[in-house]
Parts: C-alpha cells; sequence; structure tokens
C-alpha cells in the first residue's frame, strides 16, 4: 500500500473558500474568483483553517497535478486578498511612442513611426494605467494581468530589423 500523498494551504485571513464538487469559489476584500479544478483521483477538502489537496496514488503525474492545484488555490487567495501587480517601461531612441487606454483594449502607436496604432485586448477585470513612461497592470487573477502584460509585450516585437539596434518597445521591468 503506497503513502497518500497531500499538500496542506492555509487559508488567509480575510479570506473564504467554498468548495462544491471541482468548483472553488475564492472570495476576499478585493474580489471573486472562481475555478473548475477536476482531475480524476486528486481530492481536494476544506478542512478547518486550512484546504488538503490529496490523491491515493502518489505517481509522478498525480504529485505534480496537486502542487498545480495548491498553486492556483494560493493564488487565488493571494488575489483576492492584495490582488497582482506588473509594471512594464516603455523605450524608445527613434520614435516617441503613444500608449492610450480607450475601453478594453490598449493603443500603440507611432511605434517605429507606424501610420497605424497596433491594439492589445486587456483581459477579464484587469486594470491598465499609463503614466509618463510607465505602464501598470493590476488585477486579482494573476493569469488575467500576466497574459495582459505579455501581450502588450509581445505587440511592440521587434521583426525584420536588428534588435541591438532598435530596443525601441514595451518591457515587463516589474512583477
Amino acid at each position: 500500500m503506497m503513502e497518500k500523498f497531500k499538500e496542506r494551504i492555509s487559508i488567509l485571513e480575510g479570506v473564504n473558500v467554498e468548495i462544491e464538487g471541482g468548483l472553488i469559489k475564492v472570495s476576499g476584500p478585493k474580489g471573486e474568483l472562481q475555478r473548475e479544478l477536476e482531475f480524476p483521483g486528486i481530492s481536494i477538502e476544506k478542512k478547518d483553517k486550512e484546504i488538503v489537496v490529496s490523491t491515493e496514488i502518489p505517481r509522478r503525474r498525480e504529485r505534480a497535478i496537486v502542487g498545480t492545484f495548491a498553486s492556483h488555490i494560493r493564488n487565488m487567495m493571494v488575489g483576492v486578498s492584495k490582488g497582482f501587480e506588473r509594471k512594464l517601461r516603455i523605450v524608445y531612441s527613434h520614435f516617441p511612442i503613444q500608449v492610450k487606454v480607450m475601453g478594453d483594449v490598449v493603443s500603440i502607436s507611432n511605434f517605429l513611426g507606424e501610420r497605424k496604432p497596433r491594439k492589445v485586448k486587456i483581459l477579464g477585470n484587469s486594470n491598465v494605467q499609463v503614466s509618463g513612461d510607465e505602464v501598470i497592470v493590476t488585477g486579482i487573477d494573476k493569469e488575467l494581468v500576466s497574459q495582459t502584460a505579455a501581450n502588450i509585450e509581445q505587440a511592440t516585437r521587434i521583426r525584420r530589423f536588428d534588435p541591438r539596434v532598435f530596443q525601441d518597445g514595451i518591457y515587463v521591468v516589474e512583477e
């Protein structure tokens, strides 16, 4: 008989966690997140002030998924209590880049002197603020905040030019 593999996550102060089947709902002072976490042979239970993610079959794959589920739940709790933030820096040497937030789209104009602005969709309920040469992406869902920041960075990727000379763009500088 193999040993049961489990990972314990203590619930943060001011955070409420509900588990209904495979649906995990986490609510806190900044908002509410929910996520479907299901995998055969893996159970998620709430006991007192902690959540236990466990598996009866401690093979490599199942242990990896237990760790992944535990990380997702931890990130959800941190998101609803503190939130997440990514800072990006606007860098240009040739043409001044103008960045504007218009509803749920970030518009990047005058990048390398292009006439047509590049547009990036803001994912989920993430917030994007532009102040001077800094772009700040904030929100409660770590994945959506990080993906929005990555999409903004990718929109200004240099193609067909020497990247050592043309270092213009918007880059993630702080997580």
